[in-house]
């Protein structure tokens, strides 16, 4: 067979390339973060992370010796601008700095984030210092979330959970619910902002709608992390994405 002759192009992703580990049972954030970044102008890779059927401390905690390998699956010659691990529970169980270093140990990338990360910057860019919290998890899942926002000198005057401890079903959680949550939450105690905690929620199709009728910053896990990871790659474009930390931030 004869050789062709061929020319070798520019990489993809004109402005940015960003790179996300995503937990093998999240049905949610691909289809997020391809509403909002889209190509040719921002490049996204994938690479999935083993995680428990079920969601506890200890399913969580498991991540944390597999971050290497799943961020070696990335592309090695892409340049990534920045990588995000995309787990909100398993971020805060683990640390945002240990998810780092493995992260960028087994990966090309200067910056490395996770929706922990992204939600504290995020309430900082609104003005929130006080925040009302919405989780699918269990007690012992989703009052780490709580306890990680008052650590970082935010107050959580409400929460609310659906107790949920099959992943699965996370991404079933009709966002009608979800919406029904926020409002519940919300009218229990004045706060700055809501959060919708957990990368398997569907949350884009109800956060402006909810922000009107609250007339507070609505922020979710995938929402925080798209714009923290744009705001990383020196302002990657975003299309279509919701919410008021995207219009004033």
């Amino acid at each position: 067979m004869e050789n062709f002759p061929y020319r070798l192009s520019e990489p993809a992703g004109r402005r940015a390339t960003l790179g996300l580990i995503v937990l093998k049972t999240d049905e949610t954030i691909e289809e997020d973060f391809r509403q909002v970044f889209r190509p040719p102008e921002t490049a996204l890779y994938v690479t999935r992370i083993p995680s428990g059927a079920d969601v506890t401390p200890e399913t969580l905690l498991s991540m944390r010796e597999a971050l290497p390998a799943a961020a070696s699956l990335l592309p090695d010659a892409a340049e990534f601008d920045v990588i995000g691990y995309c787990c909100t529970s398993g971020a805060t169980l683990i640390g945002p700095e240990t998810v780092a270093a493995q992260v960028s140990a087994n990966a090309r990338t200067p910056q490395v984030t996770d929706p922990l990360t992204a939600a504290l910057a995020a309430f900082r860019a609104v003005g929130a210092s006080s925040v009302s919290v919405v989780s699918p998890y269990v007690a012992s899942v989703a009052d780490r979330i709580k306890e990680a926002f008052e650590q970082n000198g935010l107050r959580v005057p409400a929460t609310l959970s659906f107790g949920e401890e099959v992943e699965e079903r996370v991404a079933r959680i009709d966002p009608a619910s979800i919406h029904a949550a926020a409002l519940e939450t919300a009218s229990r105690a004045p706060s700055d902002a809501v959060f919708l905690s957990c990368t398997n929620l569907r949350t884009f199709s109800i956060i402006d709608d909810l922000e009107d009728r609250l007339g507070l910053p609505v922020l979710s896990s995938n929402q925080v992390l798209a714009w923290h990871m744009s705001r990383s790659a020196g302002g990657a474009p975003l299309h279509d994405a919701p919410g008021r930390l995207f219009r004033q931030t």
